[in-house]
C-alpha cells in the first residue's frame, strides 16, 4: 500500500495562454461589475430609494409636459375657429349690406354708422374670445416652459446619481428652474414681446379698423 502512493502521480492541467487571458477578463469583469456605480447604488438602500423617487419624478414630468402639449394645440385650433369665424362674419356682413343698400333711399347714409356699431360691437366681442385665448396658451407655454427646464434638471440630476453611485451626496436636490434663470439674464424687449403675443388681436382689431369706412362706402356710394 505505501508503495502505491509512492508511485502516484500528480497530473497537471495545462492552461495555454488564451484560456488564461480569458479568465483573467472575466475576473475583471466580475471585479467591474461588483464595483459599477449601478451596483454600488443597487446596495445602498438610500442611493436607491433616491433613483426611485427621481425616476418617478421624471416620469410625472414627462406626463405633464405631454397634457401641456396637448392643450397648447387644443387652443390653437380654437383660436383658427374664432378668426374664421371673425372672417366669415365680416365676409356675410358686407355682403348683405352691399345687397341691402341697393334698396336704400338717399337718406339712409345719414345712419351708416348704425350698421356699423352692430359691425363694430360684434367684431370686438370675436377680439376678446380670441385674446382670451391667447392669455390661456401664452399661460400654458410658460407653465410648459418651466415644467421643461425642471424636467431636464432632474434628468441631469438622475444621469450624475447613476455615474457617482455611492458616492452620490443624498442631500443634494436638482436645480430648479428659478435658480437657472437667475445664473442666465436675457434681456428682451417687452413691448416687441407683447406684440408677438398678440399679434393675432392686432390684426384682427386692425382689420376691424378698415371695414368702418368700407361700411360707410357701401351705404353711402
Amino acid at each position: 500500500m505505501a508503495s502505491d502512493l509512492k508511485d502516484a502521480h500528480v497530473v497537471e492541467i495545462a492552461v495555454d495562454g488564451e484560456h488564461q487571458h480569458k479568465i483573467i477578463t472575466a475576473m475583471n469583469a466580475i471585479t467591474a461589475i461588483h464595483h459599477h456605480p449601478l451596483m454600488e447604488i443597487s446596495q445602498s438602500p438610500g442611493h436607491l430609494l433616491l433613483l426611485k423617487l427621481w425616476q418617478r419624478e421624471e416620469d410625472l414630468s414627462g406626463r405633464r409636459i405631454a397634457l401641456r402639449e396637448t392643450r397648447m394645440d387644443s387652443i390653437k385650433r380654437e383660436i383658427f375657429q374664432l378668426c374664421c369665424f371673425f372672417f366669415m362674419f365680416h365676409a356675410f356682413y358686407l355682403i348683405l349690406l352691399f345687397t341691402s343698400s341697393v334698396d336704400l333711399e338717399d337718406h339712409a347714409c345719414r345712419k351708416w354708422w348704425i350698421p356699423v356699431v352692430l359691425l363694430v360691437s360684434t367684431s370686438l366681442a370675436i377680439v376678446f374670445l380670441v385674446q382670451v385665448k391667447l392669455w390661456r396658451y401664452w399661460k400654458v407655454y410658460r407653465q410648459l416652459q418651466r415644467e421643461k427646464s425642471d424636467g431636464r434638471a432632474v434628468t441631469r440630476f438622475i444621469q450624475e446619481l447613476r455615474m457617482k453611485g455611492a458616492s452620490f451626496d443624498l442631500s443634494k436636490e436638482p436645480q430648479n428652474s428659478r435658480r437657472m434663470k437667475s445664473s442666465s439674464v436675457e434681456i428682451k424687449w417687452r413691448p416687441l414681446v407683447w406684440c408677438s403675443q398678440n399679434l393675432i388681436t392686432i390684426c384682427l382689431v386692425c382689420f376691424t379698423g378698415l371695414v368702418i369706412p368700407a361700411c360707410k362706402f357701401i351705404l353711402c356710394s
